[in-house]
């Protein structure tokens, strides 16, 4: 039996897709949360295989959840389904530990397969993710700013485009205020951006933020 733990924000997304994995005679859905505080709590009884992981959510975002899942619970498959389309974050959290990514526009036939292949300790690969995967080894220009950060400062990128403060971020990463505007430097070098402003233009306009 796979044991699942759904962590979307919306409930009828959870409820929706816990009815649809009942019909699947190897799932059980045992945990499910609303935001990326509750992942970790579910992380931290260790009575789960595989986690479903939204990115957006409030409180803590699933890419924050996922570093934090990564770093207590390193061999948890953590499966991304996202609203957001495969271009905008795959090949970044794969790269982040994600055992995969689907669209939540993908057919719920291939959540189910794609649940089956992580649990196996596999990576869940789609075709469109391969295409991606493929350019980024072919050493194309058109790869995004973003994909050249690291963790942490993916993290701080994502926070400063939402309008967070550093002070706050500080707070809540475990981070100094020093180190947490060290990595903001780092964020405008490598993007080529000057001001929390064009973070965010940036953000909305490549998707990567609603």
């Amino acid at each position: 039996m796979i044991r699942i733990a759904i962590v979307d924000d919306h409930a009828m997304v959870r409820a929706g897709l816990r009815q649809f994995f009942s019909d699947q005679i190897d799932f059980a859905v045992v945990a499910e949360a609303a935001n990326g505080r509750g992942a970790l709590d579910i992380v931290r009884k260790g009575e789960v295989d595989v986690i479903l992981l939204d990115i957006s959510m409030p409180d803590q975002s699933g890419v924050d959840a996922l570093i934090a899942i990564r770093a207590r619970a390193p061999d948890l498959p953590v499966l991304i389904l996202s609203g957001f389309a495969e271009e905008h974050y795959a090949t970044t959290l794969l790269r982040q530990g994600a055992s995969g990514y689907l669209n939540k526009d993908c057919d719920p036939e291939e959540i189910v397969k794609a649940i089956r292949t992580v649990y196996r300790g596999r990576k869940y690969i789609t075709a469109g993710v391969a295409e991606l995967l493929a350019d980024g080894l072919s050493g194309g220009t058109d790869k995004p700013l973003h994909e050249n950060l690291s963790e942490r400062e993916l993290q701080v990128f994502l926070r400063l485009a939402k309008g967070e403060a550093i002070g706050h971020m500080a707070v809540s990463m475990s981070l100094s205020v020093k180190t947490v505007s060290t990595y903001r430097t780092r964020v405008m070098e490598k993007m080529k951006l000057e001001t929390n402003s064009d973070l965010t233009y940036y953000a909305l306009k490549s998707g990567l933020i609603q």
